[in-house]
């Protein structure tokens, strides 16, 4: 049974990783509350993949504690929570020897499910997550890198997880693919009504999913909030340098690409409906042409009467 709605699915308290004498994780505390989207963010290093394999159980704390459903990782058997939270791994982590559809069912198939409800779940999840049911057919090599990721999607989502763990799942995709999926994500986490951690690179990607944002660096939480909370509000001159690091590369490209001026791109992630990158877009209309100019011999030259 999932746990009251006040009550974290997941949470770390004073959680130490080190590798050596370094601390990828260093006294992280956080909690990642049902039906909520959680997005950790931060610098390449600083701890939100670690963050990720601590969850379902593929690291161990040196020290601190890792609570799943209010009970104490360490307490539970890691098969069965690990059957309770969906894990998207970087690029998707698809098995190439099998099928779009091996790739999903492998585990509802090892633990005993029946072909009618493993055939049921399947056409669900083509749906929720928008793939072609008939392209569950093919290698993860014939797939576009888009269908991949909702195959992978749809391979954390089989069981019906309480939890969902994504760790950069779009961060391969180009520009187009990735704003079409970023789109759909949006709207299954809120129609899943699940705890979603997702981890990425990008601002405006944690933005336009999270409930609330976590920004590390070098293994601590450095601030956590909106992203208006981060943007208005830093709580220190890292927070203030990450920002306006990523507010420059946005503008950048939607400069580039004609899609927003620079000046409203901070509006257009904080208040504006985001709109789908490959809908046409309206243009203002052309002037008219201006007339050619005359020289003043011409100007000045007989006009020839007109022929009968």
């Amino acid at each position: 049974m999932p746990p009251p709605l006040h009550s974290p699915m997941l949470s770390l308290e004073d959680v130490i990783v080190r590798y050596g004498d370094l601390a990828a994780l260093d006294g992280v505390s956080v909690e990642f509350p049902p039906a909520k989207t959680t997005a950790l963010i931060g610098p390449s290093g600083c701890g939100k993949s670690t963050i990720l394999r601590i969850c379902i159980g593929l690291l161990r704390p040196d020290s601190g504690r890792v609570l799943f459903d209010g009970r104490d990782l360490g307490d539970q058997s890691l098969l069965e929570v690990r059957r309770r939270i969906g894990y998207v791994i970087q690029e998707g982590g698809l098995l190439p020897h099998l099928t779009g559809r091996g790739n999903v069912t492998l585990v509802a198939r090892r633990i005993g499910w029946a072909r009618d409800r493993i055939a049921a779940r399947v056409d669900e999840l083509a749906r929720m997550t928008r793939m072609d049911a008939d392209m569950l057919s093919r290698f993860p090599h014939e797939l576009s890198g888009g269908q991949r990721q909702r195959v992978a999607l749809m391979r954390a989502l089989m069981l019906d997880p309480d939890a969902l763990l994504m760790d950069e799942p779009l961060g391969a995709l180009d520009p187009m693919i990735r704003a079409d999926l970023q789109e759909d994500l949006r709207a299954l986490f809120r129609a899943l009504g699940k705890s979603v951690v997702i981890v990425t690179h990008d601002l405006a990607e944690a933005g336009y999913f999270a409930d609330e944002i976590v920004l590390l660096d070098a293994g601590r939480i450095v601030q956590r909030g909106r992203l208006s909370d981060l943007a208005q509000r830093p709580a220190n001159d890292f927070v203030r340098s990450f920002v306006t690091a990523q507010r420059r590369a946005h503008e950048m490209a939607e400069a580039d690409a004609g899609e927003f001026s620079p000046s409203c791109w901070w509006p257009s992630l904080c208040c504006a409906p985001r709109q789908r990158r490959n809908s046409p877009r309206p243009r203002p209309p052309r002037p008219p042409p201006t007339p050619p100019r005359l020289s003043k011999a011409s100007s000045s030259a007989p006009r020839s009467s007109p022929r009968a």
